[in-house]
């Protein structure tokens, strides 16, 4: 789906900054940080400044067109990518993606049972599970 589509069907209107900042982020396998976006897009022909890359992320995330990953810098990462998949996070702060066969593994190895007695004893519904690994290495 092309981009401007995209926002439409999520009812956003298509603006330059709004474009050029999800397609820095779409392009993107290094979970950039606002700031790393910003001065991605910065380069480009789009003029705009931080606090718009910040509340453009966070209208994208409201609408469901990225996600915001905790950082252990304190702040967030962000990744255009929806479809389930886990993370590794390194010593540095650097997240990748784990590889789709061995994500879905672990994944598969959380019981149905484990997330029910989640749900029950703490009186909630599970939507998504999210597992993100850490390690004490840069790669």
């Amino acid at each position: 789906m092309e981009t401007k589509e995209l926002f439409n069907s999520q009812g956003l209107r298509c603006t330059r900054q709004r474009l050029e900042v999800y397609e820095a982020l779409a392009m993107s396998k290094r979970h950039p940080t606002a700031e790393e976006l910003f001065r991605t897009v910065k380069t480009s022909q789009c003029v705009l400044s931080r606090a718009t890359v910040y509340n453009t992320l966070e209208t994208f995330c409201e609408h469901g067109l990225c996600r915001k990953l905790p950082s252990t810098e304190g702040g967030a990462r962000y990744d255009a990518d929806l479809s389930d998949h886990l993370h590794l996070t390194t010593i540095s702060g650097d997240v990748h993606d784990v590889p789709s066969d061995l994500g879905i593994r672990l994944l598969k190895s959380l019981s149905a049972e484990t997330i029910a007695e989640i749900e029950g004893r703490l009186g909630v519904s599970v939507k998504r599970v999210d597992i993100a690994l850490h390690v004490d290495a840069d790669f």
